[in-house]
């Protein structure tokens, strides 16, 4: 029998995920920070950061088992139980992503697609220089900042709580459970 508390490692992110993640990062902070607005270059990584999301859904599909969504898809209920583990004291370290991780990936890559949808439609015939879009594409991106802040400060604060070094994890692949809980979920 081995020792609960051991380190115990678990190999979650395929490098397609890893790809996907450090790629739509660098695509979301140069067209939030660097590039101009509007200029070939924002565009192009607007379309590639779209590009990839689409890509995630179909690797969330067929992909390795932590990367199919059936594996941590966020019900009601598993949202719940987690949280109540939290707030209980009691956090249960999931291999993949906890319910609230789930969740927040979701939102995250939804409003990627969304900014897609308004960053192509502004420069379409039809939408050429409509305040509204212009608008709604720049709330969309402090939208999605405000999650990416959010998302960061979730998984440091996470990394401390299940003492698991979750940007780490999003390099190597590898997570490290140091600490194990009896409940832990290891499917």
């Amino acid at each position: 029998m081995t020792d609960p508390l051991l380190p115990h490692r678990v190999a979650v992110w395929d490098p397609f995920v890893r790809l996907f993640h450090w790629t739509l990062v660098a695509c979301v902070v140069l067209n939030l920070f660097v590039l101009e607005d509007g200029a070939r270059a924002h565009r192009y990584s607007g379309y590639l950061a779209f590009a990839l999301i689409l890509a995630r859904c179909i690797w969330g599909v067929i992909g390795t088992p932590y990367a199919r969504f059936a594996g941590f898809w966020p019900t009601p209920a598993r949202l719940c139980a987690h949280l109540d583990r939290l707030a209980a004291g009691e956090p249960d370290p999931y291999p993949g992503h906890n319910p609230a991780g789930a969740l927040m990936m979701f939102a995250l890559m939804a409003g990627v697609l969304a900014l897609g949808i308004s960053g192509y439609l502004m420069g379409t015939d039809a939408f050429w220089g409509e305040e509204w879009l212009e608008e709604t594409h720049e709330w969309l991106a402090n939208g999605l900042l405000a999650l990416a802040g959010v998302h960061v400060l979730a998984a440091l604060l996470m990394s401390r709580v299940e003492g698991v070094n979750l940007p780490r994890a999003m390099v190597t692949g590898v997570k490290e459970f140091r600490h194990r809980h009896p409940g832990a979920r290891h499917d």
